[in-house]
């Protein structure tokens, strides 16, 4: 899954970028509203963690922006601004939800995990497709009752399908949701990947559409 981290505390977004890391999320970390729109105007991203008080273009404008093209980007706001008519105003711009600094990490991944599953209309959780479960809080995937634990890259990448089962992502679709600026991109790392995740959940847990890309099977 990748991030759009905007921030301009270096503090935090240190603080933030290394939590992202640690859960393998891949993240782009920019520190002003104008940087914040030309990263959305080149990059796809699966949320958005948007501080309110930005340089150049006020976190509140860069909102405003993104719902006015329609962009159904999931929007976390990270704000000191704690006053009720700022927490309303970004919640009637568009925002998902709406987080007050000092947080804590743990609440800040929690509240992303549930943003993103409410975008994908997903309610429970798990994510699921029938044969395959996957816990975003454990990094947990269970096939037919056996759990197995993920590496940061696999999970990533399980992640990335079983959001969207059924979907068809191609290798470039998938690096995107693996690698984030500055990260080396490896060669071949997702056929890696991918037979990684075979040995462990199962030679038809992910199927191959050649010339085109990788998919999980919707399920029942």
């Amino acid at each position: 899954m990748r991030v759009l981290l905007i921030e301009d505390d270096r503090m935090i977004g240190e603080a933030v970028e290394e939590a992202l890391k640690e859960a393998s999320y891949a993240s782009d970390w920019v520190r002003d509203g104008e940087l914040a729109s030309a990263a959305l105007d080149h990059q796809d991203y699966d949320i958005v963690l948007l501080d309110l008080g930005l340089p150049k273009i006020d976190g509140l404008e860069v909102l405003r922006a993104i719902r006015t093209r329609r962009d159904p980007i999931p929007v976390l706001i990270i704000t000191a601004r704690d006053a009720v008519q700022d927490r309303i105003a970004g919640l009637d711009s568009g925002a998902d939800d709406y987080l007050l600094k000092p947080f804590e990490l743990g609440e800040l991944l929690a509240r992303m995990r549930a943003v993103i599953r409410r975008k994908g209309g997903v309610s429970g959780p798990m994510l699921c497709n029938g044969s395959i479960s996957l816990n975003p809080a454990t990094r947990e995937a269970t096939v037919n009752g056996v759990a197995m634990r993920l590496s940061g890259k696999e999970f990533s990448l399980l992640h990335a399908l079983l959001i969207r089962p059924g979907a068809i992502l191609s290798r470039s679709e998938l690096e995107d949701r693996i690698y984030g600026w500055g990260d080396e991109v490896e060669s071949n790392a997702v056929e890696f990947l991918i037979h990684s995740l075979r040995r462990k959940l199962g030679s038809d847990a992910i199927k191959n559409v050649r010339g085109v890309g990788w998919m999980v099977s919707k399920g029942d």
